[in-house]
């Protein structure tokens, strides 16, 4: 029932997009949670023991049973809480979509994300981003099949798809304002620069954003990145 935590708990770091994720479809649903900061550096008992395997956030914590990688938990937060705003399509056409749309932005987007933060030269941090918009293109067209002319990819509410993208979507401002690179381009992308303007004004998007946070998080990543490269050399 939505509004119905039940015991629910999100272990994740206000900076970590997949638990952003996990907080836009936690507040879609309507579910109360206890929201537990992690230090993804000095990693607790209760991470290490909740994902023993990965070791990562974001891990939903629900009647003490934990479940792990933030599609998954989308999810399993939609299946749950089926009673509020669906998140995933009806139809099973549909859902392959989406399913097949959020991997390829966990797989080949943020790999290109991370390699423009990760470069230390104007010449790689250019080639990282060619990479990137390599990787945005389809989803122009992505949009447009989805969506189905409306202003989300699910329609004409949020959905599973519009949360997997959107929640990068506060990284890729922090790189536009640290570095002047734009992932998403209305010259390149048009249609995805629209959705993702729309997007960002939802009231999902706007309780979710660690936007201060993410230029000074950044920053410190970038030189422990740093520090262990020279000592490797």
């Amino acid at each position: 029932m939505a509004g119905e935590g039940d015991g629910v708990k999100l272990l994740g770091t206000v900076v970590s997009p997949f638990a952003v994720r996990v907080r836009m479809a936690l507040h879609l649903k309507g579910v109360s949670y206890e929201d537990l900061e992690q230090d993804v550096f000095d990693k607790g008992d209760l991470l290490l023991a909740s994902n023993p395997v990965r070791k990562k956030v974001p891990v939903l914590l629900h009647a003490g049973r934990p479940v792990c990688e933030s599609l998954a938990i989308v999810e399993y937060v939609d299946e749950v809480w089926a009673g509020a705003a669906p998140l995933l399509p009806a139809d099973p056409h549909g859902r392959a979509v989406a399913r097949f749309w959020a991997a390829y932005v966990d797989d080949r987007l943020v790999t290109a994300m991370l390699g423009i933060l990760r470069a230390t030269t104007d010449e790689e941090r250019a080639e990282r981003l060619d990479a990137a918009l390599a990787a945005v293109r389809p989803l122009e067209d992505a949009f447009a099949e989805c969506s189905g002319g409306k202003a989300f990819f699910a329609g004409d509410s949020v959905g599973y798809l519009d949360l997997a993208l959107g929640c990068h979507l506060f990284w890729f401002e922090a790189l536009r304002e640290m570095f002047g690179v734009m992932i998403i381009d209305a010259g390149r992308t048009p249609r995805l620069a629209a959705w993702a303007g729309r997007f960002a004004e939802t009231e999902t998007a706007e309780k979710a954003s660690p936007i201060k946070s993410l230029v000074d998080y950044a920053g410190k990543l970038r030189a422990i990145w740093a520090a262990i490269a020279a000592a490797a050399n």
